[in-house]
């Protein structure tokens, strides 16, 4: 029996408060026919339908609640060349021939959103490519990094990571609590959810039929090719994409890949405007920061705000008691915004894998999927869009580590939110006390 699918309201986000409007697409009415029917109007669902009909086949996409409502919308809008598994863990376990195509894929990932930001003209997305600091709180965090920047030069010719001293640190971010720093100047960010929208845009102007509020309630072989039902309609296609992630959960049609992934609450924060003063101290350059602690907190300056998230959220909707952490750990580094008012408070969920990498290929000869980005999925999932439309017409793709046959199922998946919560408890112990 089809899991009965209740609809969602949107999150209250800075980028929900400051983005284009959405056009109104139509729900699913009625028996369609497509060669590929895509589940989800994310970034991963809309790369595969714009990469689909540029080769020539027709998709439809059927997106639950409206394009943008799941990560693609929620998130910070940090663009990375990394994986959670750094490169030199990869060369260790995987040898360096599999570190190089690692290191390529995740470049060819940021070229991607900058390709379709092209592609579409999508100025809104506001995209810049100034780079990230991870700034270290301590002498063995800062060593580490300072470690890896080397290694990345030596073994991978990444010539541009830059180390910083204090000063520098201080100078990037405004804040001093910071002991040094590395910067990788190929990182950027962007307004994700206008980032969506202008995908959305764009790709239903090439043609591509997109359903907003059609959950696929049943997804199931039909002859030689799928049917996906909704509750209003159906579609008929030779193939299918499950392109949901985090979400996967919302009907028992993406069942199969639910159980492959770890969802995580991230948690975002975003002050009032700041004076212009306090705004021009504070992250001057327009850079994105990480902290090296293990329950990493970023920021960034959006419309001089600051934009401050993390991992350590639980459970199922918002939680203030993540949304207070997050303000004490902004004010523990920026002082100076103890008495800015909060405006804006959202969350979303990050999709863990157990090998901390994401995942493209096929459950099966009809069905593709892509999912697992670990926190780094805005430029990831754009560029999985593409595999995904190459593997469709069945070309050899180098996948690396994202091969599908790598993804494992969750191992006692029923108790996968307490064992999240003991891990999260331990990471922020030995945070507290710098081990």
């Amino acid at each position: 029996m089809a899991q009965a699918f209740t609809p969602m309201t949107p999150v209250p986000s800075l980028w929900a408060a400051t983005a284009d409007p959405l056009p109104a697409f139509p729900k699913l009415s009625g028996a369609r026919q497509a060669d590929v029917v895509i589940i989800g109007a994310g970034y991963t669902g809309l790369s595969a339908a714009y990469h689909l009909a540029k080769s020539g086949l027709a998709p439809v996409v059927l997106e639950a609640n409206q394009p943008g409502w799941g990560a693609s919308g929620r998130n910070g809008g940090v663009i990375t060349a990394k994986f959670r598994l750094s490169f030199r863990e990869i060369d260790a376990v995987h040898g360096r021939a599999m570190a190089r195509r690692m290191y390529e894929i995740a470049h060819e990932s940021v070229d991607m959103v900058e390709e379709l930001v092209s592609e579409f003209d999508i100025t809104s997305a506001r995209l810049t490519r100034t780079g990230q600091v991870k700034a270290a709180h301590n002498d063995t965090t800062l060593k580490a990094a300072i470690d890896e920047a080397a290694w990345m030069s030596r073994e991978m010719r990444d010539t541009e990571v830059r180390i910083l001293d204090p000063h520098q640190v201080r100078d990037e971010t405004g804040s001093s609590i910071f002991v040094g720093g590395v910067l990788n100047p190929g990182s950027g960010g962007i307004h994700p959810l206008n980032y969506l929208r202008g995908l959305a845009k764009g790709v239903a102007a090439r043609g591509v039929p997109i359903f907003q509020e059609s959950p696929v309630v049943s997804l199931r072989r039909d002859g030689d090719g799928v049917l996906a039902e909704t509750p209003g309609g159906s579609v008929r296609a030779r193939q299918a994409i499950i392109a949901t992630n985090s979400y996967s959960d919302l009907t028992s049609a993406t069942a199969r890949v639910q159980r492959t992934l770890v969802p995580f609450r991230s948690a975002l924060i975003a002050t009032e405007k700041l004076s212009p003063n306090l705004a021009g101290s504070l992250m001057p350059t327009g850079r994105s920061y990480t902290e090296t602690k293990r329950m990493m907190r970023w920021f960034r300056k959006v419309d001089d705000r600051v934009v401050f998230g993390g991992r350590g959220a639980f459970g199922k909707q918002d939680s203030e008691s993540a949304f207070e952490a997050l303000r004490k750990a902004m004010v523990g580094i920026f002082p100076e915004l103890a008495d800015v008012p909060l405006e804006f408070k959202w969350s979303g969920l990050v999709a863990m894998t157990l090998d901390s990498v994401p995942h493209v290929g096929r459950l099966d000869d009809r069905t593709l999927y892509s999912v697992g980005y670990n926190g780094a999925g805005v430029a990831m999932s754009s560029l999985m869009g593409r595999y995904l439309a190459d593997l469709v017409r069945g070309e050899s793709v180098n996948l690396g580590l994202l091969a599908a046959r790598r993804l494992k199922t969750i191992p006692f998946y029923a108790f996968r939110e307490p064992a999240v919560r003991a891990v999260a408890g331990w990471y922020q112990f030995l945070d507290a006390v710098e081990r």
